[in-house]
């Protein structure tokens, strides 16, 4: 019921910023919670950030916090996410997530129902 297209990833040194964008279709993406996970290759699809639906609360996992800041523009029915100081372990593709659910165990896959393509981001030393 929704789809979702992630931009702006790209190569950038460590150190560096990239902003990537979310973009949900649909007249209802002021109801929907959203969040980014991101996966390295050979590892497991893991929690980044999440939003409430109203921008509110955010909530970021531990490897993040003070360098990652997720925000919604409603009236453009766009998330972001901006990443500030990059390290190389922050290389993965970045997927965006959607849920209209209330929310409750964040980080698990399985409590979020819509999924964007994904867009790589790769930090070099």
């Amino acid at each position: 019921q929704v789809q979702l297209v992630e931009s702006g990833g790209g190569l950038v040194q460590a150190g560096g910023s990239l902003r990537l964008s979310c973009a949900a279709s649909g007249r209802t993406f002021s109801t929907y919670r959203m969040g980014w996970f991101r996966q390295a290759p050979g590892k497991e699809r893991e929690f980044v950030a999440a939003i409430r639906s109203s921008g509110g609360s955010t909530y970021y996992a531990d490897s993040v916090k003070g360098r990652f800041t997720i925000s919604r523009d409603n009236a453009k029915n766009t998330v972001y996410l901006q990443m500030n100081n990059l390290k190389p372990e922050d290389t993965a593709a970045y997927y965006c997530a959607a849920d209209r659910t209330a929310w409750a165990v964040l980080s698990a896959q399985s409590n979020w129902a819509y999924w964007g393509q994904g867009t790589q981001v790769t930090v070099s030393s």
